[in-house]
């Protein structure tokens, strides 16, 4: 009899410790999505427009944020994507590039150590420069200006506070270059 009660008792003792092992799993999913989506969503960068800041495949986390300075990257939501772009001009700037790519803001020409060396350029652009930032929107540009599409081009335009989903903070994948992300 003693040993029907120690074998049916370790039986309970296994149950439980499954069960309580099965919760903490589903209670560290859970967090790890609400965390991910609410505090700090992360993305996948395709394509080359940001690079050499970001490459293709870099994993990213962006940070909410109430508003966003020139020079901060930032993500953002278009035609049922996410895009990376640095913040260029904020609500009420006057932006102008020149032939050579070289961007002026409110008049005055400003210095953008993140390009590569030749990287300057006009790329694709439609709208008339200099160009006025309409309130609560942005313009923003790729740092490989030759294969943006950005603000320059009237399809995207300058994007609406309210589209973009955070300031790009931390670099989490690859492990090799894993570190903050942010504005220059």
């Amino acid at each position: 009899m003693d040993e029907e009660l120690q074998r049916t008792e370790g039986l309970r003792n296994r149950h439980g410790f499954r069960r309580n092992v099965a919760f903490a799993l589903v209670g560290v999913f859970a967090a790890s999505v609400l965390l991910s989506t609410f505090v700090l969503p992360t993305f996948k960068i395709y394509g080359q427009s940001m690079s050499p800041t970001l490459n293709e495949g870099d994993i990213v986390a962006a940070t909410k944020s109430a508003s966003y300075s020139r020079g901060d990257l930032v993500a953002f939501s278009y035609n049922n994507k996410v895009l990376t772009k640095r913040v260029i001009g904020c609500p009420g700037d006057w932006v102008d590039i020149d032939s050579n790519g070289n961007v002026s803001i409110n008049g005055e020409m400003i210095d953008e150590p993140y390009l590569q060396a030749g990287a300057k350029s006009l790329g694709q652009c439609d709208i008339s420069l200099p160009y006025q930032v309409p309130e609560d929107t942005y313009f923003v540009m790729g740092d490989k200006r030759s294969v943006s599409v950005d603000s320059r081009l009237t399809q995207v335009g300058c994007i609406p506070r309210d589209q973009i989903v955070g300031k790009l903070a931390l670099r989490v994948w690859p492990l090799g270059s894993f570190g903050v992300v942010g504005s220059l």
